[in-house]
């Protein structure tokens, strides 16, 4: 029981970890805060389960292999391969799930699809050397120090967080993909209303499509640029 309230506990830390990651980049990157990340909080499972991999495919490769050195390269190898597959497999799961295409690498070398690419799996290969090398003993240590019921506490306050998340961020988005799809019944203000409710999404995947939209995905760009450009205009008056 302890094994899996640790392995929660790995799943909820990197997926905080990753978010940060993330967000950080991405808000260094436009000069802005950005949530990234399809929930709303601060949370982005794929790292944590990506993560996850990483550790378990380490420990087995540890008993397999003896050598250390030889070790850690095959695991290397095959986090790459892991992570670069769960990658592929969630955006394609979200883009059937949502018609949208969340990420796009289809601009870099060496992609499938525009989900995954050479340049991010190698990306992945040294963030995996750096989470068995150096991260996770700590956050080993860390978690060994917390009592089992906190753990199992914090594991149920996640777990109930988590559902709660998914369920909104779900409903929006598939709000999110009626809107768009349907804009031609809706009135100007309410569609402007209702891509400004959802922005979020926009900002955090800068490359979201909703696929079949034709032209309105570069629409809701500028609905979305005008009302940044306004808010600062204002901002600006009223400090002047």
């Amino acid at each position: 029981m302890n094994t899996y309230l640790d392995l929660l506990l790995y799943f909820i830390i990197y997926s905080f970890l990753g978010w940060i990651m993330e967000t950080v980049f991405a808000s260094f990157k436009e000069k802005k805060f950005v949530n990234r990340g399809f929930l709303s909080g601060f949370f982005c499972p794929i790292y944590g389960f990506g993560a996850i991999l990483i550790i378990q495919s380490s420990k087995w490769l540890s008993v397999a292999i003896e050598n250390h050195a030889a070790s850690l390269f095959v695991n290397i190898l095959l986090s790459i391969f892991l992570v670069t597959v769960l990658e592929y497999i969630t955006g394609a799961l979200l883009e059937k799930i949502f018609n949208c295409k969340w990420w796009d690498y289809s601009d870099n070398a060496a992609h499938i699809k525009g989900y995954i690419c050479i340049k991010y799996s190698i990306l992945w290969g040294l963030l995996a050397i750096l989470l068995v090398q150096i991260v996770h003993p700590v956050v080993t240590q860390i978690v060994y120090l917390i009592p089992v019921t906190t753990k199992g506490t914090m594991a149920l306050l996640f777990l109930i967080y988590v559902m709660i998340d998914t369920r909104k961020s779900v409903i929006d988005a598939l709000s999110l993909r009626k809107v768009i799809l349907n804009y031609s019944s809706i009135s100007i203000n309410k569609y402007y209303q209702y891509i400004l409710k959802y922005k979020r999404f926009f900002i955090a995947f800068p490359n979201l499509l909703i696929l079949n939209a034709g032209l309105v995905n570069h629409n809701i760009r500028s609905i979305i640029n005008d009302r940044i450009v306004k808010i600062k205009t204002e901002l600006r008056s009223r400090f002047q």
